[in-house]
């Protein structure tokens, strides 16, 4: 059944089914942003491939406000279907469509007008600077179409369906790699031609994936009306504390790479190519808080906590299952999986050592994000920006700091892998004492 009821049936088989196509998902997102910059290296050059990473960071900013946002969509949504409260879940539908749309159309205008200034404050090299506007301006104008397609995907996600998502983000993969060299080098746009082939493939993806839910009935979607204030209120109550969990991670890996920067460059870039496999690594970590995520959300919008609690032990024993497997792939092959990004001798060994040391702490991070996928569920938002300040600012960035000073740069990652325990540790304490079961967003009736 593509529209998966969690508040019965097998929990475990479940989680496994579900969680799946979210880990694909995921992987077919960071592909695409890897094809990108593939062919902007080779058929723009460096300086081009410098204007993306630039302009990457303003759009990743503006991607982890969606994430936000779709965390308080997945909460809401899932608890809707839990309590089988159909009109609430389409005037909370209602509500996330109007204020999306009036965020993109905001944020578009903003960036838009703003890019140069940005690109400036964050001390872009004049030589690239005029390219970076350009493709950032590009990816402004068709932002509406990067916060549709994340939505429909959540929106599909929370009611229980992890499937259909891949068939509009394969679209949008499959349709950049194709039309990227023909913006850039056939029709001569550049750097220009491969952000038009961006929003291009992302349109057609929200389109497509637009056109299933209506076309299949997948969701209720309304004709869009006025929201009430009330609806509006919770969405930003839960949405903007999820946004700010984005940027407390983003500010602390930050920190984190001053430590990294203080080791020369040949570490910086055997850390760098390891940072690009771990996003890669963690992935089935993350498709496993996701999916979480929407499950616990029904059982707790349909009042059954013994459930709850099924979902987060499954979860956590899935987790070490599949992330012991990727321990060991790490470990084998770090030193081969690091040469696919940088060849110099000094760069591959710190690389290679940093993820054998770090691989060992792989199922802690699993942890983390299956109890934060719980304890989000239950709305308990705030709680979960409150974990990200201590796992990053009080545990990974000080660790790493300490370590490093004793440990030379081998204390990189005993650090990072020290704060993975550390705080996996704080967040059972939470789950297993804290408040979060008390959190309730909707009266059983089903008004908020």
């Amino acid at each position: 059944m593509r529209h998966n009821d969690f508040t019965q049936g097998n929990l475990f088989k479940q989680i496994v089914l579900f969680s799946g196509p979210i880990m694909l998902t995921n992987l077919l997102q960071v592909s695409y942003q890897f094809i990108d910059s593939l062919w902007v290296g080779n058929l723009v050059g460096a300086d081009a491939l410098g204007a993306v990473a630039v302009s990457s960071t303003v759009i990743f900013t503006v991607l982890s406000f969606i994430i936000g946002i779709n965390g308080a969509t997945l909460t809401i949504l899932s608890q809707q279907k839990g309590m089988a409260n159909e009109d609430g879940l389409r005037r909370y539908l209602n509500a996330f469509v109007v204020l999306l749309t009036v965020m993109a159309v905001a944020l578009g205008a903003l960036g838009f007008a703003l890019s140069g200034s940005i690109l400036r404050w964050m001390g872009t090299p004049e030589s690239i600077l005029p390219l970076a506007k350009s493709y950032l301006q590009i990816n402004f104008i068709g932002i509406v179409f990067l916060f549709g397609y994340n939505f429909i995907g959540t929106v599909l996600r929370a009611t229980g369906d992890s499937r259909t998502p891949i068939r509009f983000v394969l679209l949008a993969v499959v349709l950049n790699t194709g039309i990227d060299p023909l913006f850039i080098s056939g029709f001569g746009l550049g750097i220009d031609g491969a952000a038009y082939a961006t929003i291009l493939s992302q349109g057609f993806a929200f389109m497509y994936g637009l056109y299933l839910i209506l076309r299949r009935k997948l969701v209720p979607f309304p004709v869009p009306f006025i929201p009430a204030k009330t609806e509006v209120s919770l969405i930003l109550k839960l949405g903007v504390p999820a946004g700010l969990q984005m940027m407390v991670v983003s500010g602390g890996l930050m920190a984190v790479m001053s430590v990294v920067n203080s080791f020369g460059s040949a570490v910086v870039a055997g850390f760098g190519a390891a940072g690009r496999l771990d996003s890669v690594l963690l992935l089935p970590a993350q498709a496993l808080g996701s999916a979480v995520n929407s499950m616990a959300g029904q059982n707790i919008g349909a009042g059954n906590q013994a459930r709850v609690r099924q979902i987060a032990l499954y979860g956590i024993l899935y987790n070490f299952l599949i992330m012991s497997v990727v321990v060991l792939l790490t470990v084998l092959f770090a030193r081969v999986a690091v040469t696919l990004f940088v060849q110099q001798e000094e760069s591959v060994d710190f690389g290679a050592q940093y993820l054998r040391t770090i691989a060992w702490m792989y199922p802690f991070v699993g942890i983390n994000f299956v109890l934060n996928g719980i304890i989000r569920a239950s709305g308990a938002m705030f709680v979960v920006l409150l974990l990200n300040i201590v796992s990053f600012w009080l545990l990974r960035y000080p660790l790493t700091l300490l370590l490093s000073m004793g440990f030379a740069e081998r204390g990189i990652g005993l650090g990072i892998g020290a704060s993975f325990v550390l705080s996996s540790v704080i967040s059972l304490l939470y789950y297993r004492f804290g408040a979060w079961r008390r959190k309730e967003l909707f009266r059983r009736s089903g008004a908020a």
